[in-house]
Parts: C-alpha cells; sequence; structure tokens
C-alpha cells in the first residue's frame, strides 16, 4: 500500500512541475489551432460528401441489376439528411483580433445617468480623520 501512495504522490508532483513549466499559448499557436480545426471540418465534409455520392452510386447499380433480372425494385426511401452538398475547396479565413477600443474593456456598461461628480465636497464625503 505504501508503495503505490509514494508513487502516486511522486507521479502527481512530477506532472505540477511539468505543467508549470508549459508556455502559455501565443496568438499564432491559437490561430493555427483554429486553421487546424478548421481543416479537419473540411476533411470531414468531404469524407461525407465522397461516401454519400458513393451510396447513391451502389443504390442506382442495385436497381438496375434488380430491374434487368426482372424483379420490381423499389422506390429508394426517402431519409432525413441533406442531399450530398459538395464544401468546395479548403478555404479559412483567420479570426480578426479586435482592437482595444473596439473591445468595450475600458468602457462603463451604459450611460452614465448623473455627473460624476457632486456637490457635497470631498472633505466632508470622506473626512481623513485629521483634525484642523
Amino acid at each position: 500500500m505504501k508503495p503505490i501512495v509514494i508513487a502516486v504522490a511522486v507521479a502527481a508532483f512530477a506532472a505540477s512541475v511539468a505543467w508549470a513549466k508549459l508556455p502559455a499559448p501565443d496568438d499564432a499557436a491559437k490561430a493555427k489551432a483554429a486553421e487546424t480545426a478548421a481543416k479537419t471540418k473540411w476533411s470531414t465534409d468531404v469524407a461525407n460528401f465522397q461516401l454519400c455520392k458513393v451510396q447513391d452510386r451502389v443504390v442506382d447499380q442495385y436497381r438496375k441489376q434488380m430491374q434487368a433480372q426482372g424483379k420490381a425494385a423499389s422506390a429508394p426511401s426517402p431519409t432525413p439528411t441533406q442531399p450530398c452538398t459538395d464544401p468546395g475547396p479548403f478555404a479559412f479565413t483567420p479570426p480578426s483580433q479586435k482592437p482595444i477600443e473596439a473591445s468595450g474593456a475600458h468602457s462603463p456598461p451604459g450611460k452614465a445617468g448623473s455627473p460624476p461628480s457632486t456637490p457635497v465636497p470631498q472633505s466632508q464625503s470622506q473626512p481623513t480623520g485629521k483634525k484642523p
């Protein structure tokens, strides 16, 4: 039991040291990850399109063979999927970075309902504790 506990403790320590040394991803790495994700999605779409086309050809070939043998080939049943759509060539447009002014980080959440100043002097609203 003791060796297992020691092994787990050493592994947890090693993992925390390794995790602490990993650098934070920069903008270039984030852009590359976004492009890779888009390329993967496009590749999946192309594979689905090719599969759909092959399935259509197999159904057509089956129906022709059944008709050539003199057997009645039933009409294809409607499917809830969309028809085969070609995803086209891969095109990736990186997301644009908002400038700080457009992010709204420095702006207050709404319009001011009153001016920021009040008619009460600061010495009365926030006394310093000193006596003159």
